[in-house]
């Protein structure tokens, strides 16, 4: 009877513990940086003379390309190690942030703040470095390694709002953009310490193959469904994330408040990320999504309702964060649940890409419906329908691992 593989202890220094805290770090500068684009919206397309449009089918884009981007890039990385996919992606990534600086026109905002950047996220992608956390960790333990790399990303939407803000102030938005390029390049010497092999932890070794594992997979009816709820997670992200800092502008409260408020939400799912990784240990992921995703309808309703003070976009802020990513550990784990870690990154990066698909709509609809109607209500009141839809949708799932794993670690 094949029995499971020690998998991946590393070799010398390259312990679970430092393999973690590397994915970790990985997972603060790549999200972080990603995270506050929003911020650059108001002085970029002020100073350009762009429209709002222009910006957000610019980060759009770059949702998609990042979205599009995740599935190769997990693939290579299932195949050949981590490593060199997320050093290659660290350079396109500053490469995309110095372009769009550089841009002089709208087309080159999207070729570069868009296609570019956007690869470059894909390829630093934090599921690539939480799948290599995952294959040190034993299956116990899984879910709670998936909240710490989440609660990382977060991190870095704390550390950086207020820090390219300060830039932006300091130095302009052009000179911000400039650091911004040069700290992306942090993830390349990281990227070498993650071991480059694909073993893992607690699962016996398997023959399956790329194509069997696809096949596998758009053959249960669970990955469908979650792959059809993510979207609604990618649509309230990013739609928040870029145009939030400007609709409190536009409620004329301080720029500082849009600053803080996403600062707020980072700051908050950290908290909600390690959580949504211990409630996974414990609880049903597919229940514990719902719950999440019928709590984000309701606070978005009560934003549209209340008065909007600063107090409001704080406990706004921070109630969506306690919402924000806890959905990825939890849609990462049933993935891991279900199929497996072998391909865990392939399989993830195609659920991710309908988040992006999401993300592409709620970035562009807010930005086209703006220029149009001079209001953000129907894109919120859109995220409270899709909220109470993504709700239903999971309750489906079955979320058992399948016969295969079950036998394999017999």
């Amino acid at each position: 009877m094949t029995q499971p593989t020690a998998g991946p202890m590393g070799s010398g220094w390259r312990t679970p513990l430092v393999i973690i805290i590397t994915g970790c770090l990985i997972s603060t500068v790549g999200f972080g940086l990603r995270s506050v684009f929003g911020l650059f919206l108001e002085p970029m397309t002020v100073d350009n003379g762009w429209s709002r449009e222009t910006f957000a089918l610019a980060l759009a884009i770059q949702n998609l390309l990042w979205g599009a981007g995740v599935p190769i890039a997990g693939a290579l990385a299932d195949r050949f190690g981590p490593a060199r996919v997320l050093a290659v992606g660290a350079v396109v990534y500053g490469l995309g942030v110095f372009g769009m600086a550089e841009a002089q026109s709208g087309l080159m905002l999207h070729l570069f703040a868009g296609v570019v950047t956007g690869l470059g996220v894909a390829f630093t992608a934090f599921s690539i470095a939480m799948a290599a956390m995952a294959r040190v960790v034993g299956p116990e333990r899984r879910s709670l390694a998936l909240g710490l790399g989440t609660a990382a990303g977060s991190f870095g939407q704390v550390l950086f709002s207020p820090l390219a803000q300060a830039w932006i102030q300091s130095y302009g938005w052009h000179d911000a953009l400039l650091i911004m390029a040069m700290v992306a390049g942090l993830i390349i010497p990281l990227a070498f310490i993650l071991p480059n092999n694909t073993a893992v932890r607690g699962e016996a070794d398997s023959d399956q193959g790329f194509g069997d594992a696809l096949r596998e997979a758009f053959g249960h009816s669970g990955y469908v469904l979650l792959t059809i709820g993510f979207f609604v997670c990618g649509f309230h992200v990013a739609f928040i994330t870029v145009h939030f800092p400007a609709y409190i502008s536009d409620l004329d409260l301080r720029p500082e408040v849009g600053a803080y408020a996403i600062a707020l939400i980072g700051l908050f799912n950290i908290l909600g990320s390690f959580l949504s990784g211990l409630i996974g240990q414990h609880w049903s992921k597919k229940s514990s999504l719902s719950v999440i995703y019928f709590l984000r309808a309701i606070a978005i309703t009560a934003l549209l309702f209340a008065p909007k003070t600063d107090l409001t976009i704080y406990l706004f802020a921070g109630a969506m964060g306690i919402l924000w990513l806890s959905t990825v550990p939890l849609t990462t784990g049933i993935v891991a649940q279900i199929f497996g870690v072998r391909y865990m990154a392939t399989l993830f990066g195609i659920v991710f890409f309908s988040h992006q698909l999401g993300s592409f709509l709620g970035v562009w609809l807010g930005g086209f419906l703006y220029d149009r109607i001079g209001s953000y209500d129907p894109v919120w009141w859109a995220g409270v329908a899709l909220g109470l839809a993504a709700a239903i949708i999971h309750l489906p799932i079955n979320e058992r691992p399948l016969p295969r794993l079950a036998a394999a670690t017999s």
